[in-house]
């Protein structure tokens, strides 16, 4: 009889002259390991019961790209190892592998999370078309210079876990610990962290634990070691999924989060990523569908769609353990469910995010840009947008943005139709005055507001086509649209004070202090400390109305500077260039500010202040 090995580690463990094969399968009779070691022989090598559900065995002469496959109960039920790190494809063959990969920069230092300016961006249609197979990740690369320029200094990567097929967005795993195999491979993924940390960016990724699939029989873990149940005449998943009605999603089956092997399957998942591929931070996709089986706040704790706290409990376990390793990186949740408890401390209960994504702002803002009337544009629901925060002392606990993958992407159920902000302006003219105005309008009012802002891949370029995982971005629109990439720019370099005069728009505090909803007019001070190069004013056009001098109030006396006019006509050559000047703050209050000044503004423009 084979006898377990007493190396640690789950997977294929190298070791000089072989490896250890280690499995979870708690009610096999027997386990084997085939490859291409041993010429796939199903016979030759049987796996030791540890006597606790895993079974072990040292295998001599296995070496790094050795293909192999367990064999579970019968001869007919091959499965891949639930933690091979490299496949060789979505139903190929697990891979033994090991890094050889050497990092020439090992010192990266993550931004401040308050100047953080994140670019999300899908993998496979990022980079310029033809890029061939297996060189996804070198084109990416190849435009870091191009986001650097930009300002942006983290991108967020769409998941990158194996899936289905070759062209995916990435929300339907099968291979857990395993990349893509069409993005390039595990080395690949190192290279272009490496690329980005050497040009000032951080990586974000995207990963996904309420459900893996959806195609159930296709992921590796599905009825794993054979045993399953049944639920309503249908065969569910087994060992590591619920096999009731508790694994019902609309995306996939629901990973058992009551089984102590689950919880430590996507605690080491999540530690692989920040320590192995050396990510910057995590969002976490559905996470109000970890912690309830419909994604409800009101139900009591005890109710049985609670999963039995297991799911809270797991997200609290997992934010605790990157907070004591890697505590600099952010864990970001996509709850969409307005939960000031996602973001708040484990200690006091929380589920100890360090920020969460914030739809009602995206709702709220692309009503107001898309609204075909100036009379239905609600400036009222745009500035209680801008002032909202998920912790009350921290602004940056949530995620703006006008744009995502969720948002513009061709999917059933988007409540915003599916497409693209300057689409759904101007449906069929995306390259319209309207279309221009009123997007950078809302990229104006992201790039001011409290929170960290976030744009989708192509959004500075005017990227009107509809995101839908295949079909890539059109960089022509780079040299078409050159003043509206500029605008990008400046905003952003304006987020992150990049010229010592816009301090306050990384600071905690906003106070929106002009509300004109008859004339759709609002205007907000950010600051920090306060004082000149710190306090910033914000005034937003949100009508197709110009004025020569419009008054508000202002926070300090003296000039106050115009730092940006989202109506210059550098932007675009249509754009009308309206007068807007610096103006000095006099000693009558108004607004509940103890001094005033007027301003002149272009229709559906954004104009910043500062002294």
């Amino acid at each position: 009889m084979p006898s377990p090995s007493e190396r640690p580690g789950l997977g294929s463990i190298l070791h000089d002259g072989g490896a250890t094969f280690r499995v979870w399968a708690p009610h096999a009779r027997w386990v084997r390991v085939a490859g291409s070691f041993n010429q796939w022989e199903p016979r030759t090598h049987e796996l030791a019961s540890e006597g606790n559900g895993y079974w072990s065995l040292e295998v001599d002469g296995v070496s790094v790209g050795d293909e192999y496959r367990y064999i579970i109960d019968d001869e007919n039920h091959w499965r891949v190892d639930p933690r091979a790190l490299d496949v060789t494809n979505s139903v190929g063959n697990g891979v033994v592998w090991a890094s050889n990969y050497e990092w020439r920069v090992d010192d990266f230092q993550i931004p401040p999370w308050n100047e953080l300016v994140v670019y999300e961006l899908h993998a496979d249609t990022f980079p310029p078309a033809p890029t061939s197979r297996e060189q996804v990740f070198r084109a990416i690369e190849d435009k870091m210079t191009y986001l650097q320029d930009l300002g942006v200094n983290a991108i967020e990567l769409l998941p990158l876990k194996e899936f289905p097929g070759d062209e995916s967005w990435g929300y339907n795993p099968v291979h857990l610990f395993a990349i893509e195999d069409s993005y390039g491979g595990p080395d690949a993924l190192k290279s272009l962290v490496d690329v980005a940390h050497g040009h000032g960016i951080a990586v974000f990724l995207d990963v996904v634990y309420q459900h893996f699939g959806p195609n159930d029989l296709e992921h590796s873990t599905w009825q794993f070691d054979r045993w399953h149940q049944h639920w309503e005449g249908q065969p569910m998943g087994g060992i590591y999924f619920y096999n009731d009605w508790r694994a019902r999603t609309a995306v996939g089956s629901r990973p058992d989060y009551g089984r102590p092997e689950v919880r430590q399957l996507i605690r080491d998942n999540v530690m692989l990523w920040l320590e192995e591929y050396h990510i910057d931070g995590l969002r976490f996709d559905r996470t109000a569908g970890i912690r309830n089986v419909d994604g409800n706040d009101s139900v009591p704790p005890d109710d049985p769609t609670n999963l039995g706290g297991w799911g809270w409990n797991l997200l609290k376990w997992v934010n605790d353990e990157v907070n004591y390793r890697q505590p600099w990186k952010p864990m970001i949740a996509e709850d969409m469910r307005q939960n000031a408890m996602v973001t708040q401390p484990t200690s006091i209960g929380g589920l100890g995010f360090d920020s969460q994504w914030d739809e009602s702002f995206h709702h709220t803002l692309r009503k107001a840009m898309v609204a075909p009337r100036d009379e239905d544009r609600d400036a009222r629901a745009v500035a209680a947008a801008v002032a909202n925060k998920f912790d009350h002392h921290d602004a940056f606990r949530r995620v703006i943005y006008t744009e995502s993958h969720d948002e513009v992407g061709d999917y059933a159920g988007n409540p915003d139709g599916d497409q693209r902000v300057p689409e759904h302006i101007d449906r069929g003219n995306a390259d319209s005055w309207h279309s221009r105005k009123r997007s950078t309008l809302g990229a104006a009012v992201v790039m001011t507001s409290p929170g960290i802002p976030m744009l989708f891949q192509g959004q500075e370029m005017l990227e009107w086509q509809q995101f839908n995982g295949s079909s890539p971005l059109d960089w022509s629109k780079v040299e078409r649209f050159p003043g509206i990439v500029t605008m990008y720019r400046d905003l952003i370099r304006l987020r992150r004070n990049w010229f010592n005069q816009t301090r306050g728009l990384r600071g905690h505090h906003t106070n929106v202090f002009h509300v004109n909803d008859y004339d759709k007019v609002i205007a907000y001070h950010r600051y920090d400390q306060g004082g000149p190069g710190d306090d910033v004013v914000i005034l937003a056009n949100f009508a197709n109305r110009a004025y020569d001098s419009y008054e508000i109030g202002l926070p300090r006396s003296g000039p106050w500077h115009v730092r940006l006019n989202s109506d210059w006509s550098g932007y675009s050559p249509d754009f009308s260039n309206h007068p807007s000047y610096s103006t000095w703050a006099n000693a009558w209050g108004r607004d509940n500010l103890p001094c005033s000044g007027r301003i002149g503004i272009g229709p559906y423009t954004v104009v910043i202040l500062s002294q």
